[in-house]
C-alpha cells in the first residue's frame, strides 16, 4: 500500500526531481510548528487530508498533453476517426475533444501540483527565518538547512535556527524640532508603544510612527505625516541592549529649487461649505440657494431640499474648532449611513493665515426607489405557490434625510390534500404591509448628545406592520409596531434600544386545532379508546368500522377527563398527558398582546468578511407587560376567567426574557478553522402570565442548532414528545465545528452540538420536561456529524448530516449511540455557516 501511495504521489515528478514531503523547523533545539513560523517558508508540502495528499492525487489523475493524446487515440486504429465522424459528425467529435480537455483541465485546477524541491527557495526560506527573528530582537540569529533526498523521489528539508539572546530596549531619547510638536508629544507619550525594558520588535517602531502621526494630526497638526518621525538605534557596546533615539523633524516646504524647514503649526477650521446637490454637470453653474446655519454655509444649485440641521449634524468638521483628521473619517461614515447621498467628496484648502476651509460636496441619490421581487414555490403541503413582494423607498421624505420604506407581501397557494369540496383552487393566502421610517438622529424631546454623541451614528426607527394569513390550518392576523434607537459606540459595538414594541396576534379558525396538530389528537384518542371509560357520544366508527374519537368533541372530552378526580388518582400519567394537551392548545390558540421594551448589545471583533479569527458576543434583555401591570387598576381593566387582566379583550403577556450568545473562531491556517458557539436563553412569566407566548419561546434542533434533531424536534428535557412543534422557555446550547478545505471551493466540517430546552417557572408540570435542578443537565442532548460546504463567494451552500449521539428521550436505558446510523440521521440543508 505504501509503495503504491509513493509511486502515485511522484507520478508527475521528473527523474531528476524530488517531491517535498516533509519540512521541519527547529528553533533553539525545539521543534516549532506554529502557523506564523511555517508561513515564512517559500515552499510547503502538498496539503494532506487525513494524512493523504488528496489534491495532489487529483492533479496526478490529469493527463499531460490531453489534446495530442486524444488525437493519437483517434488515429490509433486506421478507420476509427472516419467511422466516428461518419456516425457522429466532425463537429460532435470536436465537442467530445473539448469535453475531454475541459475535464482534464478541471482536474488540474481542482488538484494541487506536486511541490518540487527547490534549493533556491530553501535558501530564501532560511534567509526569511533569519529576517523574522532579527526583526523581533534576536540580532545574532543564524538559520541553516539540511536537505535529505531519498531514492523514492521524496525529499525532506530540516531548518535549524539559533537565535541567541534577545535584545531589550534600554534608553529612549527624543529630539523634537518644533516647540508645538514638543508640547503635544508630551501629552501622547504615555501611550507609547516603545517601552524601556521590553524586547525590540521592528513592528513596534512602525506602529509607533503611525500612532504619533495619527495623534498629532488629530491635535491640529495638518501637515504632519509619518515621514517626519525617524528612529536611530545603537547596539554597540550596550550588552544586548538597544538605545533608541526618536527624532521628529520640522515641516519640509518644497519650493521650485529648494526645501526649507519651518516649525509645525496647529491649524483651525475657518469655514465649512456644504454643497447639497453637487453633480459634475453643475460644477460651473451659479448657486440658486444658500443658507448659513450654526457657522456652516450650505449651497444648492436648485431649491434647497434639506433642512440645514439634518446635514450639519452629519458633519464633524466644525468652524472655529481645531483640525482633526478623524473628523473627516466620521463625516464620511455618518453621511454614508444616511443612505441619502452617494459617497461624499470632502476637501481641505489652506488659507494664508494657517487656517483651513473645507468643502463638502454631496450628490443626492434618487428620491424614489421602487423594487419588485416574485417567487414560485412548492412544499409538502402546497402544490404550487406564488408570492409578490413590492417595496418603495422614499429618501429625504421630510427634508431631514429621513428614509421611509414601504413594503408589502401578497402570496397565494394551492394545498395538496386538505382542500375540501367547494374550496377555491388557491386556498392559501397571505397579505401584509410594512412601513419603516428611519430618522438619522435620536428622535426625542430630551437632549441626548451628552449620552449618545453624534459620532456614534445614532438613528431612530419607527415601524408598523400587519399581516393576514389564511391557510390550511389556523388562520391568524397580526399587527406590530416598534419605536427603537440604534447607535454604534465604535466599529465593534452596536446597541439597540426598543423603547416601545407592541405585537398583537389574533388566531382564527381555532376549531381546526386538532386537524393540524394531529399528534396531540392521536394521543388524546388513544386515551379515549384505551384507558378512559369514554361515553358513547364521543366515539364513532371510521370507514373500516374501527372506533375513533370524534374530532369535534375533543374539547368536551378534555373537560370531562380534567374534571374526573378519580381518574387523576388512578391514571396519573394519562391525566397529565390530557392536561398538557389542554395547556398547549390554549396557549397556541389564544390571542396574544405583547407590549415590551428591550435592549440589545453586540460586540463583533471581525475586521473584515474573510476574517477567521474573531469573537462575537450578543446580549439581549426584554421586559414585557410591566407598564400595563402597573396601570391595570388605574385603567379599570377587567379580568378573564383565569384572573388575568385584559386589554381589548386579550390577556396581555408579562415576562422577562434574556439571551446570551457567544461565538469564537480560531484560524489554524491553510483554510482550517475551529468555530464554537455557546447560547443561553430564559424567559420567565410572572404577574399576568403563567406561560410564554409561542412566538417568544425557544426551540431546539434544525440546521443552525443541534443538527442531529429536526427543527422543533428536540426536547423539552427528556420527554418523549411527538408534538409537531416542541418549545419551552429555557435553552442551553453549545456547538463546536472544525472547518477545512477539501479542494477548490469545496470545504468539509466535523461538528458536535449539545443542548436542550426545558420548561421552568411556568405552568408545565411534566417532570421530564422541566428544569428542576442541576441534575437536569443530564438531559442535554448531544449530536455529532459531518458536512460539506460549497463557497459561491456571495453565499455558502451547506449540507450537514447529524447523528443522535446522546439522546435524553431514552429515559430508562443507555442513552449513548442508540440511533447512531444513517437511517436515523437528520439531513440539513442551509445557506451560509450556522455560526
Amino acid at each position: 500500500m505504501s509503495l503504491l501511495y509513493s509511486c502515485d504521489a511522484t507520478k508527475r515528478v521528473a527523474e531528476d526531481e524530488h517531491l517535498l514531503t516533509e519540512t521541519s523547523i527547529v528553533v533553539n533545539d525545539k521543534k516549532n510548528n506554529t502557523e506564523e513560523i511555517n508561513n515564512l517558508l517559500y515552499q510547503h508540502t502538498n496539503r494532506k487530508i487525513l494524512g493523504i495528499p488528496l489534491k495532489l492525487h487529483i492533479y496526478n489523475t490529469a493527463r499531460p498533453n490531453r489534446d495530442s493524446l486524444f488525437e493519437a487515440w483517434l488515429d490509433k486504429k486506421p478507420n476509427r476517426r472516419a467511422r466516428l465522424e461518419k456516425k457522429y459528425s466532425k463537429k460532435q467529435i470536436d465537442k467530445l475533444k473539448e469535453s475531454a480537455i475541459g475535464f482534464n483541465n478541471w482536474l488540474k485546477r481542482t488538484g494541487e501540483a506536486p511541490t518540487i524541491l527547490s534549493e533556491d527557495k530553501t535558501k530564501r526560506s532560511a534567509k526569511r527565518l533569519e529576517d523574522y527573528y532579527f526583526s523581533n530582537g534576536w540580532f545574532n540569529v543564524k538559520a541553516n538547512f539540511d536537505i535529505e533526498r531519498n531514492d523514492n523521489k521524496h525529499a525532506q528539508v530540516n531548518y535549524t535556527v539559533k537565535t541567541g539572546p534577545a535584545f531589550l530596549i534600554d534608553s529612549i531619547v527624543k529630539t523634537v524640532k518644533s516647540p508645538i510638536i514638543d508640547s503635544l508629544y508630551k501629552k501622547i507619550q504615555d501611550k507609547a508603544l516603545i517601552v524601556q525594558g521590553e524586547q525590540y520588535r521592528t513592528s513596534s517602531f512602525e506602529q509607533e510612527r503611525e500612532r504619533i502621526s495619527s495623534r498629532l494630526r488629530n491635535l491640529g497638526v495638518y501637515h504632519f505625516n509619518q515621514d517626519y518621525v525617524t528612529f536611530e538605534m545603537d547596539t554597540i557596546g550596550t550588552n544586548k541592549k538597544v538605545n533608541v533615539g526618536i527624532k521628529i523633524q520640522d515641516r519640509a516646504i518644497r519650493t521650485a529649487d529648494s526645501i526649507r524647514r519651518e516649525p509645525f503649526k496647529v491649524y483651525h477650521i475657518d469655514d465649512v461649505k456644504i454643497i447639497t446637490d453637487y453633480t459634475f454637470e453643475n460644477r460651473n453653474k451659479p448657486f440658486q440657494d444658500s443658507i448659513s446655519y450654526g457657522g456652516f454655509k450650505l449651497f444648492s444649485y436648485g431649491k434647497m431640499r434639506f433642512r440645514p440641521k439634518a446635514l450639519t449634524d452629519a458633519v464633524f468638521i466644525s468652524p472655529g474648532k481645531v483640525f482633526r483628521d478623524i473628523d473627516r473619517t466620521r463625516t464620511y461614515s455618518y453621511i454614508n449611513q444616511l443612505r441619502t447621498f452617494k459617497y461624499p467628496n470632502i476637501e481641505y484648502f489652506e488659507n494664508p493665515d494657517n487656517t483651513l476651509r473645507s468643502v463638502i460636496r454631496l450628490t443626492p441619490l434618487k428620491k424614489f426607489n421602487l423594487d419588485f421581487s416574485a417567487d414560485v414555490s412548492q412544499s409538502d403541503i402546497q402544490t404550487v405557490g406564488f408570492s409578490l413582494n413590492p417595496s418603495l423607498q422614499i429618501r429625504n421624505i421630510f427634508g431631514g434625510a429621513e428614509t421611509l420604506a414601504i413594503s408589502g407581501i401578497a402570496s397565494i397557494g394551492a394545498s395538496k390534500d386538505l382542500r375540501e369540496d367547494g374550496d377555491p383552487f388557491f386556498d392559501i393566502n397571505e397579505f401584509g404591509a410594512d412601513l419603516k421610517l428611519t430618522i438619522p438622529r435620536i428622535f426625542s424631546p430630551f437632549y441626548t448628545e451628552n449620552i449618545i454623541p453624534k459620532y456614534m451614528s445614532p438613528s431612530t426607527s419607527i415601524g408598523l406592520a400587519t399581516t393576514s394569513q389564511t391557510n390550511i390550518g389556523l388562520d391568524k392576523q397580526t399587527f406590530s409596531g416598534n419605536f427603537s434607537y440604534n447607535w454604534y459606540p465604535n466599529k465593534q459595538v452596536s446597541n439597540r434600544l426598543d423603547l416601545f414594541n407592541i405585537q398583537y396576534v389574533r388566531n382564527l379558525r381555532t376549531e381546526n386545532y386538532f386537524s393540524i396538530y394531529t399528534s396531540s389528537f392521536n394521543s388524546l384518542e388513544d386515551i379515549a379508546l384505551e384507558s378512559y371509560n369514554t361515553p358513547a357520544e364521543f366515539i364513532e366508527l371510521d370507514g373500516n368500522e374501527n372506533e375513533q374519537l370524534i374530532e369535534e368533541k375533543a374539547d368536551e372530552f378534555i373537560d370531562l377527563v380534567l374534571s374526573d378526580t378519580n381518574y387523576e388518582a388512578t391514571n396519573a400519567s394519562d391525566y397529565l398527558t390530557v392536561s398538557n394537551i389542554d395547556e398547549r392548545k390554549k396557549r397556541l390558540t389564544e390571542n396574544n398582546l405583547i407590549l415590551s421594551s428591550a435592549f440589545s448589545f453586540t460586540q463583533d471583533n471581525r475586521t473584515n468578511l474573510v476574517d477567521n479569527d474573531f469573537s462575537i458576543f450578543r446580549f439581549k434583555l426584554e421586559l414585557a407587560g410591566n407598564l400595563l401591570a402597573s396601570t391595570s387598576k388605574l385603567l379599570g381593566l377587567n379580568k378573564d376567567s383565569d384572573d388575568r387582566y385584559e386589554l381589548f379583550n386579550v390577556a396581555y403577556s408579562q415576562y422577562i426574557k434574556t439571551e446570551l450568545d457567544y461565538i469564537k473562531h480560531w484560524d489554524l491556517g491553510k483554510k482550517n478553522t475551529i468555530a464554537t458557539r455557546a447560547f443561553f436563553g430564559i424567559a420567565i412569566p410572572y404577574g399576568n402570565s403563567n406561560s410564554i407566548p409561542f412566538s417568544k419561546s425557544f426551540f431546539g434542533g434544525g440546521p443552525n442548532d443541534n443538527r442531529a434533531w429536526a427543527a422543533y424536534g428536540l426536547g423539552p428535557g427528556s420527554s418523549e414528545s411527538t408534538n409537531e412543534f416542541n418549545e419551552a422557555n429555557l435553552k442551553l446550547a453549545v456547538s463546536a465545528e472544525q472547518r477545512f478545505n477539501l479542494f477548490g471551493d469545496l470545504n468539509g466540517a466535523l461538528f458536535v452540538d449539545a443542548g436542550n430546552i426545558w420548561n421552568v417557572l411556568d405552568n408545565v408540570e411534566d417532570d421530564n420536561a422541566t428544569f428542576t435542578s442541576l441534575s437536569s443537565l443530564k438531559d442535554i442532548a448531544v449530536g455529532s456529524g459531518f458536512g460539506l460546504r460549497y463557497d459561491f463567494s456571495f453565499f455558502v451552500f451547506r449540507f450537514d448530516i447529524g447523528f443522535k449521539t446522546y439522546d435524553p428521550s431514552y429515559t430508562d436505558q443507555n442513552r449513548w449511540f442508540n440511533d447512531y446510523n444513517f437511517a436515523n440521521a437528520v439531513y440539513n440543508i442551509g445557506i451560509n455557516y450556522p455560526f
